[in-house]
């Protein structure tokens, strides 16, 4: 199953909000995946297919190698943001 991660500062409030809203912009494409959401200092060892997090973090995430599509938004809770970021990468991984 598709593995989705959504990544803040601390790994608990906007994460949260944003794995909320990554789940709701899901459940209306129809695609099934298992979310969690974590701190930026544990994305390094985390396991996903796709990570969501803030236009602010892009900077810290160049410390980690991430093998997966990494998508960085402008409001981590703008459903339109998340679909129309979101759409072309299940697309690319053959989801949609």
């Amino acid at each position: 199953m598709l593995q989705i991660l959504t990544v803040c500062g601390a790994g608990l409030g906007s994460s949260f909000a944003c794995q909320m809203s990554v789940d709701a912009v899901l459940k209306e494409l129809g695609v099934e995946a298992k979310l969690d959401h974590t701190d930026i200092s544990s994305v390094g060892g985390a396991k996903a297919d796709i990570i969501l997090s803030g236009k602010n973090f892009e900077k810290q995430f160049e410390r980690y190698t991430m093998d997966c599509p990494t998508i960085f938004l402008d409001r981590l809770v703008d459903k339109n943001e998340i679909k129309e970021k979101l759409t072309p990468v299940l697309k690319d991984l053959g989801v949609l």
